[in-house]
C-alpha cells in the first residue's frame, strides 16, 4: 500500500471566548490557515485535490459547508473542491485519517485536512438548542431512549464517572491541570509554537497586533488559585478549571503521496504509521482512547514504549490520567508543550492542531515516533501514530 506523509502543519494560537479572535469570521479564520500551509510548503495552490474540515458547530457562520466556504476566502482556487465532517471533537483529527486513506489508497495525492471552529461566534450547543426551541423534537430517539432509558449523554457526567471509576480525586485533577499551564507557559517562552503558529492580525484597544501566543495560559497558575474554582456538580471533582478552555482557532494539516513528494519537490514533516478509530460506551463516553490505543498500538506491532511523544486532547483532566494509568505510559512524554486545559479546545479544529503541535514537537526534540489520541462525543476514539521523517 502506498505510503502518505504529512508535509505541512499549521494552527491559529487559540482565542478565548469573546477574546481576540472574536473578530474573525470562522471561514476567513480557516482560509487563513490554508494560504499558510501553501505558502509554507510551495505547493502549486491548483495542485490540492480536496480540503477535509472538521467543524463540530455546523450552524449560523459555520453552516452552508464551512470547509468549501473556507476554500473561497482563501487563495485557493475555486476549482478545490471541500467537505466538512463531524466526528464531535475529533473531527479534524478524522479529517487527517481521510486525507491518508485517500493517498494511501492512490484515489488522490495531495488533500488538506483541516478543522475550525469559532466557540464565541457559534457557541457551543446552539444548533442543537435552536433545534429544540423550534419545536422539532430532540435530538436523541425514541429508539435510543428505549436501548439507554433516563440516560443523557453528557461529556461533563461522562468526565465525573470516569474520575470516580480511574480513582481520581480533585486534587490530583488540579494538579494536572496546574501541570498543563506550567508545560505550555514554558512552551510559549521557549519558541516551542513558534513554527506551527499561523498570526493572525486582530484588533485591541492599542491598535491592530498580532495574535500570535495562545491566549487562555495562566502562567501564573497556582494549586491554590485552581483548586479554588467552584465544582460543576455538587460532590462532584470536575471544575472549569480541570477541563479544557473554550476557545476560538483553526488548523490544517497537508498530507501528501510519495509521488506528489517528488512531483511539487515536497519535503515531509512525518509519515503516517498508523490509523485507528474505536467505539465503545456512549455513556461514560470519554474513556475510549485507553481501547483505541490498545487495538492501535497492537496493530501497528508496536509496545507503548517504543512512542516518544503522546497527545492525547484534555477534554477534562481524568481523560489523560485514567489514559497514562491504562496504558503505563511515561507522563513526562505526555502533552509536553501542555495541553487544552491550558491551551484551548477549538472542537472541530483541535485534531490537527494536536498533530500540528505534535510532529513539530518531534522534530524539535529529534524523537522518531508520536501518538495522538483524543475522547469524542458518543464514546468514540482516533488514534493516529505518525514518524518523524
Amino acid at each position: 500500500m502506498a505510503e502518505a506523509y504529512i508535509v505541512e502543519a499549521a494552527r491559529t494560537a487559540g482565542g478565548r471566548r469573546g477574546g481576540r479572535l472574536a473578530g474573525w469570521h470562522p471561514a476567513d479564520m480557516a482560509g487563513e490557515v490554508l494560504n499558510a500551509i501553501i505558502d509554507r510548503s510551495g505547493l502549486d495552490p491548483a495542485a490540492v485535490e480536496d480540503v477535509i474540515m472538521g467543524c463540530v458547530s455546523q450552524g449560523g457562520e459555520q453552516s452552508f459547508q464551512v470547509g468549501r466556504n473556507a476554500v473561497l476566502a482563501s487563495k485557493l482556487p475555486e476549482s478545490v473542491p471541500a467537505v466538512t465532517i463531524d466526528r464531535q471533537c475529533g473531527s479534524s483529527q478524522q479529517a487527517i485519517q481521510f486525507a491518508a486513506q485517500a493517498v494511501m489508497s492512490g484515489t488522490q495525492d495531495v488533500v488538506i485536512a483541516a478543522g475550525v471552529e469559532s466557540m464565541t461566534r457559534v457557541p457551543m450547543g446552539s444548533t442543537g438548542m435552536l433545534f429544540h426551541q423550534a419545536g422539532l423534537g430532540r435530538a436523541k430517539s425514541p429508539r435510543q431512549h428505549e436501548r439507554y432509558p433516563d440516560i443523557e449523554f453528557s461529556q461533563f457526567m461522562g468526565a465525573e464517572m470516569m474520575a470516580k471509576k480511574h480513582g481520581f480525586s480533585k486534587e490530583e485533577l488540579d494538579a494536572y491541570s496546574v501541570r498543563s499551564h506550567q508545560r505550555a507557559a514554558a512552551a510559549t517562552e521557549q519558541g516551542a509554537f513558534r513554527d506551527e503558529i499561523v498570526p493572525l492580525p486582530v484588533q485591541t484597544s492599542e491598535g491592530e497586533v498580532l495574535h500570535d501566543r495562545d491566549e487562555g495560559i495562566r502562567a501564573d497558575a497556582t494549586l491554590e488559585s485552581i483548586s479554588s474554582v467552584k465544582l460543576l456538580k455538587e460532590g462532584g471533582v470536575i471544575t472549569a478549571a480541570n477541563a479544557s478552555q473554550i476557545c476560538d482557532g483553526a488548523s490544517a494539516v497537508l498530507v501528501v503521496s510519495e509521488h506528489a513528494l517528488k512531483e511539487h519537490g515536497l519535503k515531509p514533516l512525518a509519515r503516517v504509521h498508523n490509523l485507528t478509530v474505536t467505539a465503545g460506551d456512549p455513556v461514560i463516553m470519554l474513556e475510549e482512547p485507553l481501547f483505541a490505543t490498545d487495538k492501535a498500538l497492537r496493530r501497528a506491532g508496536m509496545t507503548i514504549d517504543e512512542i516518544d511523544l503522546y497527545e492525547v486532547n484534555e477534554a477534562f483532566a481524568p481523560v489523560p490520567l485514567a489514559w497514562l494509568k491504562h496504558t503505563g505510559a511515561d507522563p513526562e512524554k505526555l502533552n509536553v508543550n501542555g495541553g487544552a486545559i491550558a491551551l484551548g479546545h477549538p472542537l472541530g479544529a483541535s485534531g490537527t492542531k494536536l498533530m500540528a503541535t505534535l510532529v513539530h514537537a518531534l522534530h524539535k526534540r529529534g524523537l522518531r515516533y508520536g501518538l495522538q489520541t483524543m475522547c469524542e462525543g458518543g464514546g468514540i476514539a482516533n488514534v493516529t501514530i505518525v514518524e518523524r521523517v
